[in-house]
């Protein structure tokens, strides 16, 4: 690097750190750092070569005769987890517990990792070909161990060899917490696409927050929900510190401009404070490929060291790690409740220290190859997954134009050909605003950017558009409200050169009505469409191996795994009675094992035989879970109006939710309320008994979703219409054989087109008619359903606790204009819950409804939705890959 020729600057306190213009430096030049010391995977792919034929012919045997390779069978996996007991944890067979070897066989597969890990980075590294990185605040990864026996093709030998040690591996997998670094869908979404990479041999890395406590962990306490920290890495055998790969992250401080010999200004970004990225890998696993690639979180830590001796020996004992405390901040919680500023500020620097960690490392590997700069786009593609990211377009400018040297033009060309968007909502609401004076604070050369890229994008619009004045106000990126606001997604749009939506329906909408002003600048063609998939090797393979297994011998073996088109074979068997069998035993055993687990986390007991009715997902009004509870009461009061004989003949069911509520989301939280309450009445009436169960299971998370979704009979996909992107829980529940009652909305539109209007339980208004509604509700009349009235006066006479804690739930439909169109859907729900019960009672026709269901989910694997990424906006190649290959 350039900075390597000038004298070494001495690190000063982080408060005060001076930043000088260094020609060549993709970081915050001028501050000194330890020498980036690499092993092959930091040489470029022109350097290996030389590098290897540099080093002695007997150090190179000595080393390849040496070389580790990973266990192959059950004696060489046992000496491998005894190694580890006696070694690495220094523990012995007389002490050895669950957790223990947990730990141990989680590091024999860590090992087995590592070594496809460093293949992998070589072969991509020597072919030097495009690569994809993938930018998620969320990856939901759950658990890793399970997932990784599968995909290396190991997990019977493992089974084998624990069961030789004195161990049941379920008891094994068990130990192992979630990973906490996502909330909901956004996060899982982005673990399937890792998944689809690795096992499709795409070159990719994704790039995240190494969050310490993630969300939190929720309880759930006298019927509320509480949060609590989720000390999830205490012990994580799948990460790797690289303390050897920092970045130091520039935060407040001024910008001074000066002008060089040839006239040109150049901004200096100088003072504030420096902040240090310190990387941790984590292997990704492809399945039955050795492909493994990586998934690089950063963690914040101070960059003067995590103690000032000076202060402390002063007396001033809690500022001496002041500075440690306020760095760790940064990467500690996700979302962290931004209802104050201090949060806001918080949350900011968050997306800014994770986007400019990455493309520090984005950009070293790439000036790795000493290509000139207008290939980078061919090198190089980001996907921002959602706007969280969107300071990445606006950090690359800065390197190229402040760092680098390059005019405008040809910064902004390369930046517009890097970046691809996803868009993952319609709510206006949802869209990430942030102000002008937070930005002007934090990252003062920022706010001058985006400044500077409005003004050359809205120069454009208008000499196309020159009698169109009010365009432009509704396309710029900044927002000229009180405060002004930067508009994020508008931010995206412009700094990108495709923006996607993830199901047909929300495409659409994005395209006629929060960004239709771009389709008219734009052209159509810059929006495009890629439908959500999931991965099956882990939502059905390793959620349901019973299912898996059963499919398989119907498919003549594993390939639906990695061509789900393959699963269309099982409806030739659709009336085989045998096959018909062995499924409705599947799902009961399924759903015994879901009722033990409610048993012991809820207190609940429940009938397996009753009818199954799962909302599982982040709580949200849109997502409408009060319209789900509001008619598990209305259920409730139907059947107590009854007469016993009249309760015999009615269809049992258990309404099952989970999810969680953003911290400083109130009405969330009510809802959550408002479900254990209900709950705690029904699930303790006799006249009720087993008809109906009521169960609110805490801290959803992947691995419990593992265990929900096989359960399920029905699922709830509810949102008001036009609200909800795309969803994958839905795919994941008919994957599982189980039934989905919803809207018109997101990807439920795609399933009934695939699997056909009669296997899915669909009711509510549509998309096109919802403004209408609203419309009408603010400033026609607005007549509140019967039968949801009904509900509501049981609520306000105390049925299920204190009126007061649920009036606002009820004011929001009764004098608020019901937004989400709760009371003009009831109706329809109800109607459509009595078909649910009708269909469930003819469990022949159920049946046949199920596996006809999963036959034709083909079309919803990541791995699809991968290619369609690849070809239409990243364009990358998979790279070849023997299965079985030396070192």
């Amino acid at each position: 690097m350039a900075s390597e020729s000038l004298p070494t600057r001495q690190r000063r306190p982080s408060m005060g750190a001076p930043i000088v213009d260094i020609q060549g430096s993709v970081g915050p030049a001028g501050i000194s750092r330890p020498k980036h010391k690499r092993t092959f995977t930091g040489f470029g792919a022109g350097e290996i070569k030389s590098v290897e034929a540099s080093i002695p012919e007997p150090q190179r045997e000595a080393w390849l005769k040496h070389q580790v390779s990973g266990f192959k069978d059950k004696d060489g996996f046992e000496s491998e987890v005894v190694r580890h007991v006696e070694t690495t944890l220094a523990r012995s067979m007389f002490n050895c517990d669950e957790s223990a070897a947990y730990s141990a066989c989680s590091l024999a597969f860590r090992d087995r990792l590592i070594l496809e890990w460093n293949r992998t980075q070589q072969r991509q590294t020597f072919v030097d070909s495009k690569r994809l990185y993938y930018l998620s605040l969320e990856f939901l990864m759950g658990r890793a161990l399970d997932n990784a026996m599968l995909n290396i093709g190991q997990k019977d030998t493992a089974k084998a060899g624990l069961a030789d040690l004195g161990f049941r591996i379920e008891d094994v997998i068990e130990q192992e917490h979630d990973a906490a670094l996502g909330n909901g869908g956004l996060g899982r979404l982005a673990a399937c696409f890792l998944d689809s990479l690795a096992s499709l041999n795409y070159p990719a890395w994704g790039y995240g927050l190494r969050y310490r406590y993630g969300i939190f962990k929720q309880e759930i306490i006298d019927g509320y929900q509480v949060e609590v920290p989720d000390y999830w890495l205490d012990f994580n055998p799948w990460e790797f510190p690289r303390h050897d790969v920092t970045v130091d992250i520039q935060f407040f401080g001024n910008v001074r401009k000066s002008t060089d010999e040839n006239g040109r200004t150049i901004a200096h970004w100088e003072g504030g404070e420096i902040v240090k990225a310190v990387a941790y890998d984590v292997p990704i696993p492809g399945y039955a490929t050795p492909s493994t690639n990586n998934l690089r979180l950063w963690s914040s830590t101070a960059a003067s060291g995590e103690f000032d001796f000076q202060k402390f020996n002063n007396g001033d004992y809690e500022s001496s790690v002041a500075d440690q405390q306020r760095a760790e901040t940064i990467s500690a919680v996700l979302y962290p409740n931004d209802n104050l500023e201090r949060g806001k500020e918080l949350r900011l620097k968050q997306q800014y220290f994770w986007v400019a960690a990455s493309l520090y490392d984005i950009v070293r590997r790439f000036k790795k190859s000493k290509r000139p700069w207008r290939e980078f786009p061919e090198q190089v593609a980001i996907q921002l997954n959602d706007t969280h990211p969107t300071l990445a377009v606006v950090e690359l400018q800065r390197i190229l134009l402040d760092l680098e040297g390059l005019e405008w033009d040809e910064a902004w060309n390369i930046v517009t050909n890097t970046f691809g968007y996803t868009n993952h909502t319609v709510l206006p609401e949802a869209l990430e605003k942030w102000s002008v004076p937070l930005i002007q604070h934090l990252l003062p050369r920022h706010l001058q950017i985006i400044y500077d890229i409005n003004l050359y994008f809205l120069q454009s619009v208008e000499r196309r558009f020159p009698e169109d004045r009010e365009l432009l106000g509704r396309v710029s990126i900044i927002e000229e409200s009180q405060p002004k606001m930067v508009r994020m997604a508008h931010l995206a749009i412009v700094g990108s050169h495709k923006v996607n939506g993830v199901a047909e329906l929300h495409s659409d909408l994005i395209k006629t009505t929060i960004f239709k002003d771009f389709v008219t600048i734009f052209g159509p063609d810059k929006f495009t469409n890629v439908t959500n998939g999931i991965t099956p090797r882990r939502w059905l393979h390793q959620a349901n191996p019973r299912l898996s297994e059963l499919i398989s011998s119907k498919t003549g073996g594993k390939d639906f795994l990695t061509d789900l088109n393959e699963l269309n074979k099982i409806e030739l068997h659709v009336k085989d009675k045998a096959f018909r069998k062995e499924w409705a035993a599947i799902k009961l055993a399924n759903k015994e094992r879901l009722a033990k687990h409610i048993k012991a986390s809820a207190g609940v007991t429940v009938n397996p035989t009753a009818l199954f009715d799962v909302q599982v997902k982040r709580i949200h009004e849109y997502k409408r879970q009060q319209l789900n509870i509001f008619g598990v009461i209305h259920r409730y009061l139907t059947l107590k109006a009854m007469s016993p004989e009249e309760r015999k003949k009615q269809q049992s069911r258990v309404s099952i939710f989970g999810g969680k509520a953003a911290p400083g989301y109130w009405m969330a939280k009510q809802i959550i309320h408002l479900i254990n309450s209900v709950g705690k009445v029904v699930n303790n009436d006799e006249d009720i008994g087993d008809l109906l169960k009521v169960v609110f299971l805490e801290d959803y998370n992947v691995s419990k979703a593992e265990i929900i979704i096989p359960a399920s009979d029905i699922s709830e996909h509810i949102s008001t219409a036009g609200t909800e992107a795309s969803g994958t829980s839905n795919m994941k529940f008919v994957l599982n054989g189980g039934l989905i009652i919803g809207t018109c909305d997101g990807a439920n539109i795609e399933i009934t087109r695939e699997i056909g209007e009669n296997n899915i339980f669909l009711f509510g208004n549509l998309a096109e008619d919802v403004e209408d509604l609203r419309h009408a509700h603010t400033y026609g009349s607005h007549e509140i359903d019967p039968d949801l009235n009904r509900v509501f006066q049981e609520i306000e006479k105390g049925t299920f606790g204190s009126t007061q804690d649920f009036a606002a739930l009820i004011s929001a439909v009764r004098d608020h204009g019901d937004y989400y169109l709760v009371s003009d859907d009831f109706h329809s729900y109800i109607e459509t819950q009595a078909l649910v019960d009708e269909a469930y009672r003819n469990q022949e026709e159920w049946i046949t409804k199920c596996i006809t269901s999963v036959a034709r989910m083909g079309f919803f694997s990541s791995d699809r939705c991968i290619n369609e990424y690849a070809e239409g906006i990243w364009n990358i190649e998979p790279l070849r890959v023997e299965k079985e290959e030396g070192a």
